[in-house]
């Protein structure tokens, strides 16, 4: 078979395409480049976009990590050596190895997505987009394009891939599974694959682990084996991407008091402390951000544990339908853990989600998956927190 395996110059990627190629598969390696020659790289884990192990490929600090004051990211001026150490991969395995620009593509699909949702008081997940729409479509579909002939498309992404014949009215589906390896699964970050989009892809990891990973890596004398995992989405503070003067507003307290002035509502997120610049009685975190009035609600810690919220832009993957979903399990932001929540239908194709334990910090903007054991149930994006958060003792 011929399979174009996505790169970014670091392990997983290169054992995945190590392996495909061992079991005699027609390999070719692609990877897009995402920024300009002249300016600061655009982002996503790596110069290529596909983020190894811990990386933005699967959802980890994608816009919540401001919740620890972050701000920070993997990687800094090295985008050349990822694309170099990718190209020297498909070398040392005899592939040949492809790049595409795609960094208008990648402007306007991920930087805007991302910079319109902080402007709006969300926090958006930035990696979840960039999956979906640039590593596995625009990507692919360039590839395809520009005369490249291969069947499927895979990663090394920590997930796994089934196709259930007679899914329902003797209809085939393909179901997203968590992988085999809880600690590395990258479920989350892949819950906006579609059916078209997960029936040409392939993960050659989902099965084995990351220490796995890296002795392949090295019995195979390959370059990447000692390759940190890439760990955020950008190099930096998020400001200098959303390029906007601040916008100094007030910080409100629960019953309306002002209680401080912040620097513009993109600066911070729900659950963030850091940055605050408050003088209180006890620490206070981000309640709620009020875009219309330009405002920031604080509240205690206990205060930012909530049970309720509405989700939208639902994606369907091991159901045909999420609405029928009554009791899961449900994940708000990358973390091996799931809590367990009843669904119930609102209108507009929405759901309304309530957990059975309140939950820290659910942040509007960010992706929400749903659980059945392994299996992917489908995912969505956080609309709305309902704050009606008890003591969670």
């Amino acid at each position: 078979m011929k399979i174009a395996v996505g790169l970014s110059g670091g392990v997983d990627s290169s054992v995945a395409a190590a392996l495909l190629k061992k079991e005699d598969h027609e390999v070719i390696g692609i990877c897009m480049k995402i920024w300009d020659d002249e300016e600061s790289p655009k982002g996503c884990g790596d110069a290529t976009g596909f983020s190894d192990g811990d990386g933005c490929s699967d959802g980890t600090g994608c816009g919540d990590d401001r919740m620890d004051g972050g701000g920070h990211a993997c990687y800094g001026p090295g985008e050349e050596a990822d694309i170099k150490r990718a190209s020297d991969i498909c070398q040392k395995l005899d592939i040949p190895f492809h790049v595409f620009d795609l960094g208008d593509e990648y402007q306007r699909i991920v930087i805007d997505y991302f910079r319109d949702e902080y402007l709006a008081g969300r926090t958006p997940n930035p990696c979840l987009r960039c999956n979906p729409e640039m590593k596995f479509r625009s990507l692919v579909d360039e590839a395809l394009s520009q005369g490249l002939k291969f069947e499927k498309f895979a990663t090394g992404h920590y997930a796994r891939i089934e196709y259930v014949p007679n899914f329902s009215k003797n209809e085939g589906r393909y179901i997203l599974k968590k992988a085999l390896d809880p600690t590395k699964d990258q479920s989350y970050g892949l819950i906006f694959l579609d059916q078209k989009l997960l029936g040409r892809s392939i993960f050659p990891l989902g099965s084995i682990t990351k220490k796995e990973v890296r002795r392949i890596a090295r019995e195979l004398d390959l370059e990447t084996h000692d390759v940190p995992d890439s760990q955020d989405f950008y190099t930096g503070d998020y400001s200098d991407l959303i390029g906007k003067d601040d916008m100094p507003g007030p910080i409100l307290n629960g019953s309306g008091e002002q209680i401080g002035v912040h620097k513009g509502i993109w600066h911070y997120t729900i659950g963030q402390r850091k940055g605050l610049r408050l003088s209180t009685r006890h620490p206070m975190y981000v309640k709620r951000i009020d875009e219309k009035n330009n405002a920031i609600i604080v509240g205690t810690r206990d205060e930012i544990f909530a049970t309720e919220f509405i989700a939208g832009n639902l994606n369907p993957i091991g159901v045909e339908d999420l609405t029928l979903l009554t009791d899961v399990f449900v994940k708000i932001r990358h973390a091996p853990w799931e809590g367990k929540a009843a669904i119930s239908t609102i209108k507009d194709n929405k759901l309304k989600v309530i957990f059975e334990e309140p939950q820290w910090a659910i942040a509007p903007g960010q992706a929400v998956g749903f659980y059945k054991g392994d299996i992917v149930l489908g995912g969505g994006i956080i609309e709305e927190t309902l704050q009606r958060s008890k003591n969670r003792y």
